[in-house]
Parts: structure tokens; C-alpha cells; sequence
């Protein structure tokens, strides 16, 4: 008799399958079909069962080979069992024949368990920071057989399975065992390999079979139109990026150059045949770009597994997944790796607001409202037709908080952008009166999703101190890039939305009229050091009607042109990080597509090439001259020189950093040139002309002050320069 080391049956003689319980098997419906099949130790010794549908013969093998029993058939669908010369021996293998065919099943019913008690403590205590590791599909050898572990959550499921390949989609072959005190259901799958479709076939509590899930931790997928999962070996990448991530968690970011070129991944670029770059192809172009451009972060629109193009990714079924589109997750572990061997950053636009109600996604995952809200007033999105997460359940917390550490761990990135915040923080986003439930205590503020972005922030910058995360939150909500500590949301930064209005309104009136709407660039430095901004100028801009950023500008092509060097340069010389959508470097006539690739022929046109030009130069100045960016997110890196023209709509102000020289902006906002025209300049001497919006070079008439401008004190005391303005034009001095 074959002897093991462990036993790994129940200490308690188990009674032989009843032909009722032999019936539940073959239909699937058995609940725990761990205590029917596999090796148990019955009065008279240990019996093997199996169901093997198609199979005449069934002989049990050890692992070796070693034959240790030929099992009878109880049931024509493939029900066997038999008893088999062990002592508790695991696993087991089963050789299957008929009559056109043989082949070998080794049993996952003869597998120990791979959760464990730590396990399911610390994912009741929702303290579980590792479940990126444990749930979804895991490659491993476990007892001595190579495969796939499964795992995933549905607390009121009668029955999970997992369908895939390896098992002709049949949910009665790897039925899951169920760990009661967490619902997670598990199963060892032998012989599983890397590269199967799956998903998980899940019979709701009142029996009802559902549509096949995708896994919610899946890290690979397939192409769409296809939505099954893969299975895929963990990921393997040689990281050369450790003074990168060194240094990014040695300083405070909110006082370094932060230049983000925002990108969606499937319309950068593409083939020749329209077809989509993958990310070894993108890395070969776009990082070149960027690092010439003078961007120090990309930001990519959602690279998440999603199944609508024109979501633009937003709506992901797959957050655990890089989309198939561009290939397999280690593409884009590559061009994270790239982009950090020059110094680029990368930037995930992340979205934990809520999801799309896709039938294989996380709707209704186990016939109820698992990670959504039941009642629609809570769980249902009006804007978007999506499903809002329950940041009030543990598990849903614990599965996004995850999430974002997972991105940050196992790719290096080096910040996520939040989607959607304002959204999230209150309770009547987009309602009406009567269409939503108030918190416990009366308000409109969602008290758990302010647990969640804490929560949050407080595990990433924890863990990885040199990420950052990035909220997109249109509203006055206090403190939210302010340390939990302090009471604030955790955030690194916020998106600056009111400067994004205020000034995009300003510069798309008619010169004629901006002296009516002065207000429109000073209000912003009212709060403009009350959070840590990021100045954005992104996609929402660019669609739907909205027009590109060249064609929002008024009058003819010259003055567009001039209008969108001077608000790009009027925004660079602004407190706060950068952010400009791609495409509109160039000035791309026209809206952005998803569809296609932008519009690179633009470049061999002058005024196109010089404003790319223009946008190169401002990154590298802004990033070269300390008092551009050493203070952007504090009030003393800020002085106004000139803030009440309003009849000339002229704007000057000082950009300064402890021990560096002072940079003065000075923006001449309508066509009007001006020549000898006296502005304030905080120090006597000889300034130099560091850029000028105006140069030829980017398109300009050529109008300037020859390099430098001397300021002198005047009989008032004060100390002015008179210089040349060009029109509509931006220029900015330095002290020599």
C-alpha cells in the first residue's frame, strides 16, 4: 500500500455517495462537491471518485504513474468510483478510456486548499493588501502538479465553477469550493496552462444559472469583441528604472517640474493600415516624442481591459487587466520601464467610481447586488447608464484599494488620475430631489466614499511614496489633496477645473471684449494656492462638439494661432502642473477621434510646427528656471506686477523660489502692439527675454525687445522697464 507523509481526507469515515447525491454531481448542482469527489477513507478503506463525462474506463494512478485501483462505473454520464490501494495519498490522476480514445485527468478534487485562516482574517478585516496575489488566476505547482488556482468572491452563489478550455466549458468539471466565512469560493485546476480563455459560471442563491463572468481580478483578457478572461503566468520584467522610482521618493513632488502630456494609447499613433500600435511599437515612437517634447509624465487614458472603443476606457469590465489591444501586460510593463530609463513618469487615468453593466462584467455578480447597490438611487449612475461601487462593503473597498496597488506595484507606474471624484463625493451628483438617499446623518455627502479615497491614499503613499495620485474633482470640496491626517482626502494634487473654465471662456471672446471679463484671469488666484493644483487642458476639451483648442480661439487663422501660443504660455508661466491633451501641442484643427490616429501631416505647415515648437520650449523653460515650478502650489512663488489693466486686458506678474531668479510674465492679450510700454519689474538692472510667444521661430510676427530690457527707477520709485509688447503675445524676462 502507498504510503504519504500527510492525510489529507476528513478524520471521520464518510458514507458512500447516495444516487441522489451522484444526480447533483452529474447536473451541476451539487453545492460542495469536494465531499463527494476525490480520495476518501470510507469503513472498508479509501475510495476514489470521479466524473469524467465520456470515459468507459477509469483507472486511478499515483502521480508516478503507479496504478492503485480500476473504478467502476455508477452512472453512464462518467460517475466513477472504486477503491484504491492508498493511505490517503494526494493528488491522484485518472486515466480515462473509451473506445476511440485515451487520456489522463489529474483530479482537482485531490487538492488541499491554497486560501488559508490569515487569509480569510484579514479579508473579513478588509486589511487584506496582498489580494492582487491571491485572487483571480494564479499559476503555481502545488502539491507537486503544476496549475492554475481560481478564486474569487460570491457570498450568495448556490454554485461557482470555473468554465474555460481545459474543460469544454463544462461548469460540473472544476466545481469551487466555497470558504464560508469570507464567500470566496477556490479551486486548484491541474494542468491548467497559460494562455486559457475562462470564466466563472456562477447558479445564483435561488438557483438560477447566470451569464459566464468575467474574473473581476483577471489579469489578462481577450480581444474584444471576445470578454473571457486568460490565464497568464505572472508577470516577468527585467526593471531598470530603480534611480527613477529613487528619486521620485526623495522629494516633494509639489516642488518639482510636473509636465504631463495626456495620451490615449489608441489614437496616438497608428499603422499604416489603421490598425493599433502595440506597446513595444509605442514605446519605440512615443517616448522619443515625449522626452523631445519635454514632457516629464504621460498620462494615459484608461489602459484597462474595456469592451467599447468610443468609452475611450472608461467604462472598464477588466481593472485588473491591460487591454489586448496593445498586446500582452508585459508590452506594458516594457514601456513603463522605458519611460523610466529616460526619466519620463507614467500616469494611469484610474477609474473606481463605478462600472459598466455589461452582462459578463461585475454586475449582479452573484444574482444580487454584490459590488453595487441594490436600490438604484445609490447604485446607478444617470449620466454614464453604469453601476456605482458600494464603497460601504469591505470587500468592494478592499478590491479598488487593491487595485491601485497592484498598478503601482506590479508596473511601476507613477501616479493614478482618479476619475470621476465629484461623482463619488456626493450623494445627489446628478439627481434630483427624491432620486437619492441621504447619509446617516441627513447630508448629501457620501461619507463612504471619503473612507474609500482615504483609505486609498493613505495604503499608496504608504507603500509607494513616490507615486502620486491625482483627483479630477470639479467642485469646492475642501482639502482634497490635503494628508489624511489633516482631515483631507490624501490626494497629491487636484485638478484645477475653475481655472480650466475661467480662463479657456476669457480667451475664446473676441479681444475686442475681454476687458469686460478681466475677472476671468485674476479670480483664479484668489484659491489658486488653496489645494495643490494640476492646470488641465485635457480630452474632455476636445470632443463632443467642444472643437479643438485652436479652433476655440477667436478671429482669423494668424490671430487663432497667436491667441493659442499666448494662452499656452500664459498657462505655463501660471501656478500650478501642467497637463495638455495630445494633439493639441500642434494645434490639430480638428476634434479628437478615438477612431484614428491625430493628425501628424499638420506638422509640415508652419504655424503648426511653430506651435509645437513653442510647447517644447515652454516645458524645458519651465522646467530649467526653478521659480517656474519650485512654488507652484504655494502662495509665495506668486506676485502680481500688473493686475488691474483691464482696458488693455495686459497682465504681469513674478514667479519666484527661495535663492533663484525671479521669472516675470507679461501677456498681451489683444492684437494691439505696444511699444515703449511701461511694466513694473521687481528689481533694477538688465532682464533677458527668455521667450517670446511672438518669435518667428513659432510662427509669430517677430516683434520683441531684442533679447533684454533694462529696468530702471523711475522719479516715483518705482522700478520699471519699457518694453516692446508684440500683440496678443506672452514674454517672458529673467534677471541677468
Amino acid at each position: 500500500m502507498a504510503k504519504s507523509p500527510k492525510r489529507a481526507v476528513q478524520p471521520d469515515q464518510q458514507a458512500r455517495p447516495s444516487p441522489e447525491e451522484i444526480e447533483a454531481i452529474i447536473n451541476g448542482t451539487h453545492g460542495d462537491p469536494f465531499a463527494v469527489l476525490g480520495v476518501h477513507e470510507t469503513s472498508s478503506g479509501y475510495e476514489a471518485r470521479c466524473f469524467i463525462p465520456g470515459a468507459e474506463k477509469v483507472t486511478a494512478l499515483l502521480l508516478d504513474g503507479t496504478v492503485v485501483g480500476e473504478l467502476s462505473c455508477r452512472h453512464p454520464a462518467g460517475f466513477f468510483a472504486g477503491p484504491v490501494n492508498v493511505d490517503g495519498v494526494f493528488p491522484v490522476r485518472y486515466r480515462a478510456v473509451r473506445v476511440d480514445a485515451e487520456w489522463t485527468v489529474t483530479d482537482p478534487y485531490s487538492f488541499w486548499p491554497v486560501l488559508g485562516p490569515m487569509d480569510d482574517y484579514f479579508v473579513r478585516e478588509g486589511s487584506h493588501l496582498r489580494l492582487f496575489d491571491k485572487m483571480g488566476a494564479h499559476p503555481m505547482r502545488h502539491q507537486g502538479v503544476d496549475g492554475f488556482h481560481f478564486a474569487v468572491w460570491a457570498p450568495n452563489a448556490r454554485r461557482v465553477s470555473v468554465v474555460g478550455d481545459f474543460n469544454d466549458w463544462d461548469g460540473r468539471r472544476h466545481v469551487m469550493r466555497l470558504r464560508r466565512d469570507t464567500g470566496i469560493w477556490e479551486i486548484f485546476a491541474p494542468d491548467v496552462h497559460a494562455g486559457a480563455a475562462y470564466k466563472f459560471e456562477v447558479i445564483g442563491k435561488n438557483g438560477e444559472l447566470l451569464p459566464l463572468k468575467a474574473d473581476p481580478y483577471a489579469r489578462r483578457a481577450e480581444l474584444r469583441p471576445k470578454n473571457a478572461s486568460v490565464t497568464a503566468d505572472e508577470l516577468s520584467v527585467k526593471w531598470e528604472d530603480q534611480s527613477h522610482r529613487q528619486h521620485w521618493s526623495s522629494v516633494d513632488q509639489r516642488r518639482q517640474p510636473i509636465s504631463i502630456y495626456e495620451v490615449h494609447a489608441g489614437s496616438w499613433q497608428r499603422r499604416n493600415d489603421g490598425s493599433m500600435l502595440s506597446w513595444d511599437e509605442m514605446a519605440d515612437r512615443l517616448i522619443p516624442y515625449c522626452v523631445d517634447m519635454g514632457f516629464t509624465h504621460i498620462e494615459f487614458l484608461p489602459v484597462t481591459e474595456h469592451p467599447y472603443d468610443p468609452s475611450w476606457g472608461y467604462q472598464t469590465t477588466g481593472l485588473y487587466a491591460p487591454t489586448a489591444r496593445f498586446g500582452e501586460p508585459e508590452g506594458f510593463a516594457r514601456f513603463v520601464n522605458g519611460c523610466h530609463k529616460v526619466g519620463l513618469s507614467v500616469i494611469l487615468d484610474w477609474v473606481p467610481a463605478h462600472f459598466p453593466t455589461d452582462a459578463h462584467g461585475l454586475r449582479w455578480f452573484d444574482g444580487t447586488a454584490l459590488y453595487e447597490h441594490e436600490d438604484p438611487r445609490q447604485g446607478f449612475h444617470p449620466d454614464w447608464n453604469t453601476a456605482i461601487y458600494n464603497f460601504g462593503r469591505t470587500e468592494v473597498v478592499s478590491y479598488l484599494v487593491n487595485n491601485a496597488l497592484y498598478w503601482t506595484e506590479k508596473f511601476h507606474l507613477d501616479g493614478l488620475r482618479v476619475d470621476a471624484v465629484a461623482s463619488m463625493l456626493y450623494l445627489d451628483y446628478s439627481r434630483k430631489e427624491g432620486e437619492w438617499v441621504p447619509n446617516e446623518y441627513g447630508g448629501r455627502e457620501n461619507l463612504e466614499a471619503v473612507r474609500f479615497l482615504q483609505q486609498m491614499n493613505r495604503h499608496v503613499y504608504g507603500t509607494h511614496p513616490g507615486v502620486m495620485t491625482i483627483a479630477e474633482e470639479s467642485t469646492s470640496w475642501p482639502k482634497v489633496s490635503q494628508p489624511v491626517h489633516e482631515g483631507g482626502l490624501g490626494f497629491g494634487f487636484k485638478w484645477n477645473m475653475g481655472f480650466m473654465h475661467d480662463t479657456l471662456s476669457y480667451f475664446q471672446r473676441d479681444p475686442i471684449h475681454r476687458k469686460y471679463h478681466h475677472q476671468e484671469i485674476t479670480f483664479g488666484l484668489i484659491y489658486a494656492f488653496s489645494e495643490n493644483f494640476v492646470l488641465p487642458i485635457s480630452h474632455d476639451e476636445v470632443v463632443h462638439g467642444k472643437g479643438s483648442m485652436i479652433a476655440k480661439m477667436p478671429g482669423d487663422d494668424w490671430q487663432k494661432f497667436a491667441n493659442l501660443r499666448a494662452y499656452y504660455a500664459f498657462m505655463w508661466g501660471y501656478p500650478g502642473k501642467k497637463l495638455l491633451f495630445m494633439g493639441q501641442e500642434f494645434a490639430q484643427w480638428s476634434e479628437w477621434s478615438e477612431s484614428q490616429s491625430l493628425d501628424w501631416t499638420l506638422l509640415q505647415y508652419h504655424l503648426h510646427e511653430g506651435m509645437r515648437r513653442l510647447v517644447r520650449d515652454l516645458n524645458f523653460t519651465y522646467r530649467s528656471k526653478p521659480a517656474l515650478h519650485a512654488r507652484d502650489c504655494e502662495g509665495e512663488g506668486f506676485e502680481w506686477l500688473v493686475a488691474d489693466d483691464e482696458d488693455n486686458s495686459i497682465f504681469a506678474w513674478q514667479r519666484k523660489a527661495p535663492g533663484e531668479k525671479p521669472v516675470v510674465v507679461i501677456c498681451n492679450l489683444t492684437p494691439t502692439y505696444r511699444e515703449r510700454h511701461g511694466i513694473p519689474l521687481p528689481a533694477e538692472g538688465r532682464w533677458r527675454e527668455i521667450l517670446n510667444t511672438d518669435a518667428e521661430i513659432y510662427g509669430g510676427s517677430g516683434k520683441g525687445n531684442g533679447g533684454r530690457v533694462d529696468a530702471k527707477r523711475d522719479g516715483d520709485g518705482a522700478i520699471r522697464a519699457h518694453l516692446t509688447l508684440p500683440p496678443l503675445a506672452v514674454v517672458m524676462l529673467e534677471q541677468e
